[in-house]
């Protein structure tokens, strides 16, 4: 039996999806597109996830859960009074006891679904027995296999469907999530190397599936017992450098074609008045991105329940804080701290966190009698329809009935089959969500070809190399011993910061498809009369190439990588960059503040950047400290 601490810790520490499960509800199809009319792969497109001819493909999504597990965490696993709202789902999507798969692939195409978040546990990868009879009673050619077979039998019947399937990590252990119970972060009983094993594992597993088009690294990252997770500082607790981790294994050694769903911290904190404490979200992404060694495949994503807050853990009575929960506040409220908390990655364009923001969870129960959250509910949907955003419910299947006949399972999902098979929930009149999830799927969003949009990209060297670019990372260690960046192939260099270590990569086609790249580490390249930084080291590159990377030993440059132009590049000495002392960047700057609180130097949308100038003189930084940007050839 867990002890007091751990008791209490865990109603504090009890994050979105917690006690009560949560995904909402769809109707009938609006003006989504056909479910199998798509092309894969999917990529991005600056806000916007887009199919293999470039057309918007809106995530209208449901989590099909069951396979991270529904046990509560004690007593015995064989009561169902011990799992989730009665369901035991032995460690497999729920329902399949109860409706046979086209059955219910069929409501899932009724409610206007294109794609399902399909999570599961680390442990269900390497369970070797079989599921029980039962738990595919409805669906017998099912009998006899484990659970990670019965998963890839329910993902090529989506894919098969038309249905687009994300990947989600949801759990390490097989037991419903999300409190203190063991699975609070990615690497919590394995280390981050396992982990990202097993996501290797199974990319690798459906690379021949093209409708297998996502990779959801992690669900709800958040504190456990005693420490926080962070985005940035270079621990074992660090989520930005784990899910970059990762995401660059599963493109390089699994499936490039694969989009990277990367979700903000769930929490951080101990939710009691007077302690700092929250749901940080995606708010760190605006310092510190991602750039994936594939580009256009990163999606950010976030969850959203009303009964939780900014700073509010979701728990009633003990753990309970006086901080609002997000159905205490105005539509106006409620607008603004969303905004600030996930959407202006996707609202704010132009910048190196520019991405689609996928809200991969909300949800609210069908018995909701409270006028706070079902007004929640009507305004949350509503910020999605008029954001434009891509959803998930949580969660789409649940039962009506114990396996005996009597009133149970989870009132909050989609979906819901008694035991004899029969189906209730949204796709009924009834249903009070209804209304609000049919504003949600007709309302207008974009649709058809999404043109193409400039590309920025953060690179950053805090506390390891940072080499986005496969033909580099294909030729070795350019310079040995030091801390490294690459822009990813397809973009040049177009800004450097004094400190941090920071840069700015912008999308172009500049580089030639053939020809290595040359590691500058002095002057050779400086033309006699060509002295654009007097008294200082200008490591530039040779001609017909430009800045692709830099290296840093501490906080001195060391090198310069540069990259051979598919055409001739104009003649002339350019302009000097200097950005020692301030900011020197062009007025409404792309890519946003890529090294908050650091002197930042960026080149014109029109230059590239050709040299990097730094100085070793005493009392100086040696980092760099002016740019040579020069034309780019007429397009």
């Amino acid at each position: 039996m867990r002890n007091l601490l751990r008791v209490v810790l865990s109603v504090l520490v009890l994050a979105s999806a917690g006690a009560a499960p949560a995904t909402a509800a769809p109707v009938a199809p609006a003006q989504s597109v056909a479910v199998d009319t798509w092309r894969p792969p999917l990529s991005t497109s600056g806000r916007y996830v887009v199919d293999a001819d470039g057309n918007r493909f809106r995530l209208r999504a449901g989590n099909w859960d069951g396979a991270q597990g529904s046990w509560n965490g004690s007593g015995d696993r064989a009561d169902p009074a011990n799992h989730h709202a009665g369901q035991d789902s032995h460690g497999i999507p729920l329902g399949l006891d109860r409706a046979p798969l086209p059955g219910l692939l069929a409501d899932f195409r009724s409610l206007g679904l294109n794609s399902i978040r399909l999570p599961f546990s680390n442990e269900m990868l390497h369970t070797t027995d079989p599921v029980p009879d039962a738990a595919v009673a409805a669906n017998p050619a099912l009998r006899g296999r484990t659970p990670l077979q019965v998963y890839d039998a329910v993902v090529s019947a989506l894919t098969d469907a038309g249905f687009a399937v994300i990947l989600n990590n949801q759990t390490g252990t097989t037991r419903w999530c999300c409190g203190l119970d063991g699975n609070e972060r990615w690497n919590s009983g394995r280390t981050t190397a396992q982990w990202a094993d097993d996501w290797v594992f199974l990319a690798r597993r459906y690379r021949d599936n093209p409708r297998v088009v996502g990779a959801d690294l992690y669900n709800e990252v958040r504190r456990d017992t005693f420490d926080d997770p962070n985005w940035g500082l270079g621990d074992g607790h660090d989520w930005h450098a784990a899910a970059q981790e990762a995401a660059d294994r599963i493109l390089t050694e699994a499936n490039p074609n694969l989009l990277i769903v990367i979700e903000g911290i769930n929490w951080t904190g101990i939710p009691v008045d007077g302690f700092a404490h929250g749901r940080p979200a995606l708010t760190p992404v605006r310092t510190l991105s991602h750039t994936l060694v594939v580009s256009h495949k990163l999606v950010y994503s976030a969850h959203l329940y009303g009964y939780t807050g900014p700073h509010h853990s979701g728990a009633t009575g003990l753990g309970e804080t006086s901080d609002p929960r997000y159905q205490d506040m105005t539509p106006a409220q409620l607008e603004r701290t969303l905004y600030d908390q996930a959407f202006f990655v996707s609202a704010e364009t132009g910048t190196h966190f520019t991405a689609p923001v996928w809200i991969s969870e909300f949800g609210i129960g069908a018995d909701e009698g409270g006028t706070a959250p079902r007004a929640w509910f009507t305004h949350f949907t509503s910020y999605l329809a008029a954001s434009d955003a891509d959803f998930a419910y949580w969660p789409l299947v649940g039962w009506s009935t114990t396996a005996q006949g009597a009133p149970g399972g989870d009132s909050w999902a989609l979906l819901r089959y008694d035991n004899a098979g029969h189906r209730t929930g949204v796709l009924d009149p009834a249903d009070w969500r209804t209304p609000a999830w049919s504003a949600l799927r007709s309302a207008t969003g974009r649709t058809g070809p999404v043109p193409a949009t400039p590309a920025w990209y953060q690179l950053d060297t805090d506390h390891q190399d940072h080499n986005a670019s496969l033909l580099t990372r294909a030729g070795g260690d350019w310079d040995s011993g030091a801390r490294k960046a690459v822009c990813p192939d397809g973009a040049l260099l177009a800004g450097l910061s004094h400190t941090g270590g920071r840069g700015l990569c912008a999308g172009s086609d500049l580089r030639a498809p053939t020809g290595g790249h040359t590691v500058v580490r002095d002057e050779t390249y400086v033309q006699p009369g060509g002295d654009w930084a007097s008294g200082y080291t200008k490591l530039q590159c040779p001609a017909g190439r430009f800045l692709i990377g830099y290296s840093l030993r501490g906080e001195r440059v060391s090198a310069a990588l540069c990259a051979p132009a598919r055409t001739a590049l104009p003649a002339g000495t350019g302009r000097t960059v200097w950005f020692d002392r301030g900011d020197n960047r062009p007025p409404s700057p792309g890519g946003g503040d890529f090294a908050y609180g650091g002197y930042k130097g960026q080149c014109l949308p029109t230059e590239y950047a050709a040299g990097i100038a730094f100085t070793t003189r005493a009392g100086s930084r040696p980092s760099a400290a002016a740019l040579l940007c020069r034309p780019l050839p007429p397009t």
